[in-house]
């Protein structure tokens, strides 16, 4: 039997992170509702592993309403309370907060562009950027700055490098990886 060669931070023993890996992980996104999830998951990756997350998103969609930006938006104190009391998510107040504060910033977002998804494409020309090996870049840089100007929480660049990575913003799979491809840059 072949085996296929992967990124090297895909768990193999992780059936559901070699799905993620294989279909999901750097193909471009523009529908709103997947990057608002996307960018509500890799906030409360910050200090965690991606696998951990991964491995709670089911119970991260059912707990965030499925990620309904304006539904998050409008928690209150007794949301947030019942959240901090779920045991199948990651249970910190201020991630909490910054997902519910992000919610409504998402909105205003998409108010101004259109779509986030048109917002957060322009910083590329609509184009993907193709590198390896990093954990933050200008981009990420420039994306983050105007995320945090705009009052989000918990977007820093190594934050933002990676959720642009997931949302296939930034094609980054490794080069000895079956999905890897050199790209245009």
């Amino acid at each position: 039997m072949e085996r296929v060669c992967r990124c090297g931070w895909c768990n193999l023993g992780n059936p559901r992170y070699i799905a993620y890996h294989d279909r999901e992980w750097g193909v471009p996104q523009h529908d709103d509702g997947r990057l608002f999830e996307l960018l509500v998951l890799e906030s409360f990756q910050a200090g965690l592993s991606w696998e951990t997350i991964l491995n709670k998103r089911e119970h991260f969609r059912a707990a965030f309403d499925g990620f309904d930006p304006e539904r998050v938006s409008a928690y209150g104190k007794a949301q947030v309370d019942t959240l901090l009391t779920n045991p199948s998510i990651v249970r910190n107040r201020r991630k909490i907060e910054a997902a519910v504060k992000n919610a409504g910033v998402f909105l205003e977002i998409q108010a101004e562009w259109g779509s986030f998804s048109a917002y957060l494409w322009h910083f590329t020309g609509g184009r993907t950027v193709y590198e390896t090996g990093r954990a933050s870049s200008p981009l990420s840089d420039r994306v983050s700055g105007d995320l945090k100007a705009r009052g989000m929480g918990f977007v820093g660049t190594t934050i933002v490098y990676s959720y642009l990575q997931a949302a296939g913003v930034v094609y980054s799979h490794d080069e000895g990886c079956f999905l890897y491809r050199a790209g245009e840059n």
